[in-house]
């Protein structure tokens, strides 16, 4: 059985779904090394966009796999929690936008591979939560991280010890997710999305997006030196151009119009 599947969305637009609904989509690390090596394969192609969701009805992803982390020794949870991170971390850093398709429960770790997208999408069925602390352990694929960068220190901190989850109202309202949607249109939603982001020069959106993480933790100094950077490579680039001409002669065309 494959642990993933790749479904296209459009031009350079891709789906990943996690396949393991009986296991809720549990994150275990052949799982996450499949993904390691597809978001290798797929900046091979012509990469605009990704979705990644999870198959079935139930889940997202309800966490890492509790089964096999139960009697690691402290190496090897090391070693799995570096694993996680490095895996969600090039999901970060992909130049292209990502959005995470929340379909049901996204716990633990599922919350965090949420977290490592550039935009949180959810169903009705949505629930977030960190509930590592009940388990004995903390989160351990960036949800220390990441959360208080998308909701805030306190908010975070909250969720963290408490381990309380997360409804899809509420993660909406406190900035966890961006959009709620009817389960059934979720994922046209989120392909939707993506295609509107790629009618847009690629670079650019690539640019700006790598000045907005990148600048993020940035004194405001050094971020706009950044985006002065990211601003002018785009001007290296013909669709600068073409895009901008494509603009004025339209302009022009209406200009006449009006005469």
């Amino acid at each position: 059985m494959n642990l993933l599947l790749l479904e296209k969305a459009g031009d350079g637009l891709y789906v990943i779904k996690l396949n393991r609904p009986k296991q809720l989509n549990a994150l275990s690390s052949q799982l996450l090394g499949e993904l390691d090596r597809l978001l290798d394969d797929l900046q091979k192609e012509d990469l605009k966009g990704l979705i990644i969701t999870g198959e079935g009805s139930r889940a997202f992803a309800a966490g890492a796999d509790i089964a096999e982390m139960k009697d690691m020794t402290r190496e090897q949870a090391k070693d799995y929690s570096l694993m996680g991170n490095r895996v969600f971390r090039k999901i970060e850093q992909l130049p292209v936008p990502v959005i995470a398709a929340v379909n049901g429960y996204a716990l633990g770790g599922g919350c965090e591979l949420a977290l490592s997208c550039d935009l949180i999408l959810c169903d009705s069925r949505a629930v977030f939560a960190q509930p590592e602390t009940g388990l004995g352990i903390c989160p351990g694929f960036g949800g220390t991280i990441r959360l208080a960068r998308r909701i805030g220190m306190q908010a975070a901190k909250e969720m963290i010890f408490s381990g309380r989850q997360v409804k899809a109202d509420e993660a909406v309202r406190i900035g966890l997710a961006l959009r709620q949607y009817a389960d059934e249109d979720l994922l046209p939603a989120a392909a939707q999305l993506l295609q509107i982001i790629a009618r847009n020069s690629s670079f650019a959106v690539s640019a700006a997006k790598r000045s907005m993480d990148r600048g993020w933790n940035m004194d405001i100094g050094n971020a706009a030196d950044l985006e002065a950077e990211c601003f002018s490579e785009c001007f290296l680039h013909a669709d600068q151009r073409e895009r901008m001409e494509s603009f004025l002669s339209g302009e022009r065309r209406s200009e006449k119009k009006k005469q």
